[in-house]
């Protein structure tokens, strides 16, 4: 194991659905005799993380409670506390973040893969995500929250079983796995399991060849649609009608030809610009150009908004908005004919209905070739990514005597040499967990990447 691994802090993120039992489980774990020292990150827009009776002084940010544990009280950016928190590391040995009942794990969990500090100090554990076995069935085909904090999961803890009989206990479990095939699931009553069920569950670590769990994440993008247009030179209209915001933010570019791949060339840029806190802003009827530069429009409360484009060059552009256009009609003219995308991407899929979250993985004998995997997965990533809740695996890669492990986070990929193969036959084992997977074209754009 490396060591520089093994001085990061272990993290586990505990999610779950409201009422499912966070709340009694953490306080268990933090009133159990076990002598670890455990600091707790609670998210304050939920209901009380910890109970008050635990508490020993909550006036300061972090403060110490009865079982050794520290507890910081999210007021801000968690990177910002976890920072804060790691000055104090001689007083704990392990992080439990508690988020809350409506929330997605995701931007809590990206916070281990982006930021270059966060990665150096911790280390993701594992996410643990608490279901009440009695009413889950109600929210788990409906409820989006609910499907993501079970995709993320490297544990499902089965939680008020005892409300429930054998066979809806088996139904459950069933529907979880086709959502979810990699996560351990454990019953439960009151909360109350070994710790070594959800501490230091290795969800992460990839220590053990098959022992694999789903991965995870995307980051927040500030624009939902992207599409690529041909223009020429001359003057065009862009309409929109009254939609769900009384404005609209957009910025269009010119990019390198009108496929998806050249808009998510240019999407980093885009993700920047869109970050600036001072746009251009225009009134119906003003003029714009192509630039990077974030665009506001107002528009009017009645009828059409109109605003003027100038094109100085004819070539390929790239517009990216806020919102989707079909919430505001948005359409753009060149005299009376409405110029189409070439090429588009949705990027906020809740937007579109909702298919059932489920899981594929494969194992695949043979050596992979470096530049035919790397192709693909950018490929995918910047295509599908937005589909891919978690991936992880481990690669033989040709030429190298190590295996190769990795996790991946919706659009986010991170991986690394491991322990050597030694005398284990060499292969490769994938996981995918998230919506719209295709099974049959990714086991094949996967093979297609074994060396010859």
């Amino acid at each position: 194991m490396d060591s520089a691994l093994e001085n990061k802090v272990p993290v586990t993120v505990l999610t779950g659905f409201l009422g499912a039992g966070k709340t009694t489980l953490l306080n268990y774990i933090l009133t159990k005799n076990h002598g670890k020292r455990i600091a707790v990150i609670e998210n304050e827009f939920g209901q009380i993380g910890i109970d008050n009776d635990l508490v020993v002084n909550a006036d300061e940010e972090i403060f110490e409670m009865n079982n050794g544990c520290i507890c910081c009280t999210v007021r801000g950016d968690l990177i910002r506390i976890l920072g804060n928190l790691m000055k104090r590391r001689d007083k704990f040995d392990y992080i439990m973040i508690e988020t809350t009942g409506l929330a997605d794990p995701a931007p809590v969990a990206q916070t281990f893969f982006v930021d270059d500090e966060m990665k150096e100090k911790l280390k993701l554990d594992g996410i643990v995500t608490v279901v009440d076995a009695k009413h889950v069935l109600q929210h788990i085909d409906t409820s989006k929250e609910c499907q993501e904090q079970l995709a993320f999961a490297d544990v499902v803890l089965l939680n008020k079983t005892d409300l429930v009989n054998e066979e809806e206990l088996i139904k459950l479990e069933s529907k979880i796995r086709a959502m979810n095939s990699m996560a351990k699931i454990h019953r439960s009553h009151h909360a109350v399991t070994p710790l070594e069920n959800v501490l230091n569950v290795g969800g992460f670590n990839l220590e053990r060849a098959i022992d694999i769990k789903p991965t995870f994440l995307e980051p927040e993008l500030p624009f939902e649609w992207a599409g690529s247009f041909q223009l020429k030179k001359g003057h065009y209209e862009l309409h929109l009608d009254k939609g769900p915001d009384p404005e609209m933010d957009l910025v269009l570019i010119a990019i390198e030809g009108t496929e998806k791949t050249s808009l998510a060339a240019v999407q980093e840029k885009v993700v920047l610009e869109f970050s600036n806190k001072k746009p251009v802003k225009l009134q119906p009827g003003d003029r714009f150009i192509p630039q990077l530069q974030k665009v506001r429009l107002a528009l009017n409360e009645e009828g059409v908004s109109k605003f003027r484009l100038e094109v100085s060059t004819a070539g390929s552009y790239g517009l990216f908005t806020q919102h989707q256009p079909s919430e505001f009609n948005l359409e753009l003219k060149w005299g009376r004919e409405v110029t189409q995308p070439e090429s588009s991407i949705l990027f906020n899929p809740e937007h579109e209905h909702d298919s059932t979250v489920t899981s594929v993985s494969f194992d695949v004998p043979g050596e992979m070739d470096s530049e035919k995997i790397n192709n693909w997965f950018g490929k995918l990533l910047r295509e599908k990514g937005v589909d891919i809740f978690r991936m992880k695996g481990i690669m033989a890669i040709q030429g190298e005597e190590k295996r190769f492990v990795f996790q991946g986070v919706h659009m986010l990929f991170d991986g690394k040499p491991d322990r050597d193969w030694g005398s284990e036959p060499k292969k490769n084992v994938l996981v995918f967990i998230g919506r719209n997977l295709n099974e049959k074209e990714l086991r094949q754009g996967f093979i297609s990447c074994l060396a010859k």
